[in-house]
């Protein structure tokens, strides 16, 4: 009996950890799942909502829909929110964000819609998909919606580039070529960053940088990139208000970072009206009972002017409640004003005369304000040019017009030490040094190159005859040697050979014609007849003469931002200039290679060049003194920072062909070349001029 009962307790015990031990497994199951991650995508035209959890689920989490405002909610019992935030910015297609918020050991999903739509939830592993359907007015929207392909690739690919730029109304652009529309790409943001991750990639060395925009006048300040893992993180960091939107074209995916001008007077921001929508049915209500309707319905404090009266009827459907409280306003001649959180509402006429007896107020206490000095150490700016830009008259006549100071102000500037000395009231001095810190900044400086390529190609052939005749006691040949020196004969003159003597005479004389100052190479020949002593005198004369050149010129200058610079180099080549009274004297005229450039850096970051380039050389002598031969180009050019541009170019070809012959004879065949004298001439001349601007960054942007 005592072994039976041992047996069963056993037995009870055994069962009771088994129990147990699956109990506790479950609760640490359970306990360890939580949301990792929430991301929106449209997949074949069908919008889907993944959520990401550390478990998967045993079953689809029960959920409800809510028809105004649009929403779809989800309940996740026993699972907690581990992605560290509780709202996630979708803005795709008909979803406008999802916000994930914990309650105890439940944690619910809200997807928060732009129309009301059905929804189907699947499991896929440890994820939950929800469908949701296409709806009319989404369905314009899912055409332009961004499509960011999942990564189907299992190699890792390098990015191809990246590349900042503004865009339209100060929005920064951030470029990335992928090496293919088959990358993943995950965006999110962290805080006051904007976090932009692609899958599978490789960042290239070149690329692992951190660039400094701010020059650019956007709200991004720096882009880093860096490579975690299997995947290249890009770190996008800008500063004030700001939405972004991002979408892929092909290889290109872009992410577009724009300002957000707050407006304080304004019930809602963003354009037009963007407040919650409500109905209003009202029949003779009174206007300020209907002020008081909407003051409930906004949360805001509405201050009610004794004069504002009358009633009202109006009828509004889904109207967004700014534009309702606007449309009262308007049909009661009422205006608004808005500090903070409270309305003040009141005729238009007691709100404006309101307001100008404030002005006035604070104009008199200016007048009466004590005056302050304040000094002001100029780094990069002259004082004295910012002591004149304080005190420059804008539109109007006297001290009033001053355009910074008030009235009672001064400004001393002091050129030793570069101090700039205000005195002002307080609040101008705050605006002064306001100012003094846009202005007093470092100066990019530019970079120009030119590159001056002047090319000719020349070419000449002359050949000419000289022909003649004599008498000769004496019979035989004698023969001239190339070079034009004859042994024992000339043309036209009387030479002695031994005892005998010889007279010749030319009657054909059409030599050829030297090229480059060198005489043409001769061949002469002269026949004599063995009777009667008469002779026939030959030279043929010809020279070709072939030439190339190049002569590249490279001038190249920096300079500040918009200001001008200019550099030369040449010869000064001196004439005589005569007075009225007949005196002389000695001037000197530039024969020289010149740049001229005033460079102007855009916001985009490309160069606009103000050119003007002389290339001027020493000419033919005259008998006045020596001509210049100038090539001048004078332009305006767009060029982008580092890029090259043909901002002019000459080409010159000549082409001559002479001919000089004797009348009839010349026409003759075959003999007709004893009697004729031809030239060609072929010459070839180009110029092209390129610049090539830089921005020179300073250390920090290094």
């Amino acid at each position: 009996m005592k072994n039976q009962n041992y047996g069963m307790t056993k037995l009870m015990l055994q069962r009771f950890f088994l129990a147990t031990s699956l109990m506790l497994a479950a609760l640490a199951a359970q306990a360890q799942s939580a949301i990792e991650a929430v991301s929106g995508s449209i997949q074949g035209g069908v919008e889907v909502v993944k959520i990401d959890l550390t478990q998967p689920l045993a079953a689809i989490p029960t959920g409800f829909s809510i028809q105004s405002p649009a929403r779809i909610a989800l309940d996740f019992p026993g699972i907690s929110n581990a992605m560290g935030r509780s709202t996630i910015e979708i803005n795709q297609g008909n979803l406008k964000s999802v916000s994930v918020v914990q309650a105890g050991d439940r944690t619910r999903v809200v997807l928060n819609l732009k129309q009301a739509t059905a929804y189907k939830a699947q499991l896929q592993g440890k994820s939950l998909l929800v469908v949701l359907d296409a709806v009319a007015v989404a369905a314009t929207s899912v055409s332009a919606a961004p499509v960011f392909a999942e990564s189907q690739s299992r190699d890792t690919l390098p990015l191809k580039d990246l590349d900042f730029r503004r865009g339209e109304e100060g929005a920064g652009r951030i470029v990335v070529t992928l090496p293919n529309n088959q990358v993943g790409v995950d965006i999110r943001q962290q805080g006051q960053a904007l976090v932009v991750e692609f899958m599978k990639s490789t960042l290239p060395e070149g690329m692992r940088r951190r660039l400094d925009v701010t020059d650019f006048g956007t709200p991004v300040q720096t882009v880093t990139s860096t490579q975690v893992g299997d995947r290249v993180r890009m770190v996008i960091q800008p500063q004030g208000q700001w939405v972004h939107s991002a979408y892929q074209t092909d290889e290109q995916f872009v992410v577009e970072v724009k300002p957000v001008k707050v407006d304080t007077s304004k019930l809602t921001q963003g354009p037009g009206y963007s407040g919650q929508k409500l109905s209003l049915n009202f029949q003779n209500i009174e206007v300020r009972s209907l002020l008081q309707v909407i003051a409930d319905f906004t949360n805001f404090n509405i201050i009610t002017s004794d004069s504002v009266t009358g009633a009202v009827t109006l009828r509004l459907q889904d109207v967004p409640w700014d534009q309702a409280l606007d449309i009262i306003l308007q049909a009661k001649g009422l205006g608004m004003r808005k500090t903070g959180n409270v309305l003040w509402i009141a005729p238009k006429d007691e709100i404006n005369a309101k307001e100008k007896l404030e002005l006035e107020s604070i104009a008199s206490l200016q007048n009466l304000e004590p005056l302050r000095t304040q000094s002001f150490q100029m780094n990069y700016t002259k004082a004295a040019e910012v002591a004149a830009q304080l005190t420059a008259a804008g539109s109007g006549t006297g001290a009033s017009s001053s355009r910074m100071l008030s009235p009672r102000g001064s400004t001393i500037a002091e050129a030793r030490t570069n101090q700039l000395f205000v005195t002002d009231i307080p609040s101008k001095l705050e605006q002064v040094q306001q100012l003094i810190a846009k202005l007093d900044i470092p100066v990019r400086q530019v970079l120009i190159e030119a590159r001056i390529v002047e090319a000719s190609d020349t070419f000449a052939k002359s050949l000419g005859v000289k022909l003649g005749g004599g008498i000769n006691p004496v019979g035989g040949v004698q023969v001239a040697s190339a070079g034009g020196h004859p042994l024992n004969a000339t043309f036209g003159s009387t030479y002695i050979d031994g005892s005998a003597a010889t007279t010749s005479g030319s009657f054909v004389n059409l030599p050829a014609i030297g090229q480059n100052a060198y005489n043409p190479a001769t061949f002469a020949v002269s026949l004599f007849g063995a009777g009667a002593g008469r002779f026939l005198n030959l030279e043929l004369s010809a020279l070709e003469a072939d030439g190339k050149g190049k002569v590249v010129s490279s001038p190249r200058v920096v300079t500040a931002d918009q200001i001008k610079a200019l550099i030369e180099q040449g010869t000064e080549l001196p004439y005589q200039v005569a007075s009225s009274s007949g005196a002389t004297s000695i001037a000197f005229r530039k024969a020289n290679l010149k740049l001229e450039v005033t460079p102007q850096i855009t916001p985009e970051g490309n160069i606009i060049l103000a050119l003007d380039v002389n290339k001027d050389t020493v000419g033919r002598s005259t008998a006045a003194g020596f001509a210049i031969d100038t090539k001048h180009i004078q332009t305006q050019v767009l060029v982008e920072n580092g890029g090259t541009v043909v901002i002019g170019g000459i080409f010159e070809m000549t082409e001559t062909n002479d001919e000089t012959k004797v009348p009839v004879l010349g026409d003759l065949p075959g003999i007709g070349v004893l009697f004729k004298s031809r030239t060609r001439v072929s010459n070839k001349q180009e110029m092209l001029v390129f610049i090539t601007p830089k921005v020179i960054t300073d250390k920090a942007s290094r």
